[in-house]
């Protein structure tokens, strides 16, 4: 039971569930299949979805992580939730030849808002934690492939990202700082290929 939120990007939509509260606490359903099938993959990428690997992340005040994707053949769809903390997610359309190549969508995730959100294949994936300590959830329709793991430089000048924090002073891996800015390196998702053929 939730409300599809879209965004300014085709595609990446937040997920607003109905939340029963009362003076024990709250409850709410974070993922139904059918409903997500049904209202969200089907509409988005023409086939309903199935989830294969959950992920779950602990990260302190000031990290960032990102901005992540695997190359084809074995990208992923994520579904991305905060359980503890805040945190602000990010998502970058890098897919060659899109309307929106290079646009991106933030949006802060935190354990009172319950919201989440879609990534679809062909965007970069990263979050900065906003609290001090944030639990990352996220579900994948592709398992990790090592060899495959990629991604863009988040500090990037020309993505103009606001992570809400002070990137110079960031807590970031050594392989994400390491990571080339856009102009620096070729893109891999092509708009124009489905990334979901079977």
């Amino acid at each position: 039971m939730f409300n599809v939120l879209t965004t300014h990007i085709p595609g990446v939509v937040i997920l607003e569930p109905r939340v029963f509260a009362d003076k024990r606490g709250y409850f709410f359903e974070s993922f139904s299949a059918r409903e997500f099938n049904e209202l969200v993959a089907v509409p988005i990428t023409g086939r309903p979805m199935t989830f294969v690997q959950d992920n779950q992340s602990k990260s302190c005040r000031g990290t960032v992580r990102g901005l992540h994707f695997q190359r084809p053949p074995y990208t992923q769809s994520k579904l991305v939730r905060c359980a503890q903390g805040a945190i602000r997610d990010v998502v970058v359309d890098v897919r060659k030849g899109s309307p929106t190549y290079l646009q991106h969508v933030a949006v802060d995730l935190t354990e009172d808002n319950c919201l989440t959100l879609f990534v679809p294949r062909g965007f970069a994936h990263g979050f900065s934690v906003l609290s001090d300590e944030a639990i990352l959830q996220y579900k994948c329709d592709e398992y990790y492939h090592p060899e495959s793991d990629d991604g863009i430089q988040l500090a990037d000048p020309s993505l103009g990202i606001e992570w809400g924090l002070d990137l110079a002073e960031a807590v970031v891996s050594d392989k994400d700082r390491a990571r080339a800015c856009v102009a620096d390196r070729p893109s891999v998702f092509d708009f124009n290929a489905s990334l979901y053929a079977e």
